[in-house]
């Protein structure tokens, strides 16, 4: 299945998840290890300060397997499906494993990278300017991704 993730990075943890990024230990030991990166390459900033990513998961729970290593960086404010559920080829059981090469939330993904900021750059700035927040409006779009 693929969720829909919203998370604000835990305050005095910005220098750390940069460092787990960009050491690539992000998820280490975790089955699912280069998911985490691949979603902090794509996630997105929003007006909210919620960083929002698109992710797969095939656990019986959303994030049961990711959620602790997303929790030592992010307070995950919501997680949601990011398409039917119903339309799952894996959820159905119609194609087990389908998800990794599905292209069920293309759209969902074109319309986050067209919004917001991107969680990255975002980052680095917050690293570099302490006192700063993750985002600053800048007139952007505002992430009003919802599936």
């Amino acid at each position: 299945m693929r969720y829909l993730v919203r998370a604000r990075v835990k305050p005095g943890r910005e220098t750390d998840l940069l460092d787990a990024i960009e050491q690539q230990t992000l998820g280490q030991g975790s089955v699912a290890e280069g998911e985490y990166l691949r979603n902090m390459q794509d996630a997105r900033v929003c007006a909210d300060q919620t960083a929002r990513w698109v992710e797969v998961c095939y656990c019986p729970t959303p994030l049961l397997e990711e959620r602790p290593y997303w929790e030592q960086y992010f307070d995950l404010t919501r997680v949601q499906d990011a398409h039917d559920r119903r339309q799952c080829r894996d959820e159905n059981g119609n194609e087990p494993w389908a998800c990794g090469d599905c292209d069920c939330t293309a759209r969902l993904e074109q319309k986050l990278k067209a919004s917001g900021r991107p969680f990255l750059v975002e980052l680095r700035n917050q690293t570099k300017q302490p006192q700063a927040g993750l985002v600053q409006n800048t007139g952007e779009s505002t992430c009003s991704v919802d599936s």
